[in-house]
């Protein structure tokens, strides 16, 4: 899957310190990320897209990275939403319209400026991860991964 730049400048770029003021401050659905032994624990919030997300549960998919960001498509189609963002904080579980896929950041990409994590595009966000996100930089490119409900 070949990533490509976004065209749009007007988006508002995103910083750590805004995290509180994203939309996945309504974390609503907990999830379970599961690749091998490792097992990382998550929540959705409440936009359309992690409803869609959510409704397909549960998700397998093989892991592909793209700097500290493992993606995978999922069978969810969604449009990018007029929140859509171009920078989001560590830990930040998206959907990437332009591959129908599912992204869990823990840092910077190819794209990134910095100490910065930028997508491919724009994003929709969806969710947040609980914990240490780096945790995710131990699954290896090609693993299998499980979204499911927790229980």
């Amino acid at each position: 899957m070949q990533k490509g730049r976004h065209a749009s400048t007007k988006r508002r770029q995103v910083t750590p310190g805004d995290a509180a003021m994203l939309p996945f401050i309504m974390l609503k659905h907990p999830i379970t990320i599961i690749s091998g032994e490792r097992e990382v624990s998550a929540q959705l919030n409440d936009s359309e897209t992690a409803a869609a997300i959510w409704d397909a549960l549960p998700i397998t998919g093989l892991v592909q990275t793209w700097g500290d960001e493992i993606y995978f498509s999922i069978p969810v189609t969604a449009e990018e939403s007029d929140d859509a963002q171009e920078t989001v904080p560590k830990g930040t579980i998206a959907y990437w319209p332009p591959g129908k896929a599912l992204c869990l950041f823990w840092g910077p990409t190819p794209m990134s400026r910095g100490d910065e994590i930028r997508p491919a595009s724009a994003v929709n966000l969806v969710g947040q991860i609980e914990g240490d996100p780096t945790l995710l930089a131990q699954i290896p490119n090609g693993s299998k991964i499980l979204i499911k409900r927790a229980t």
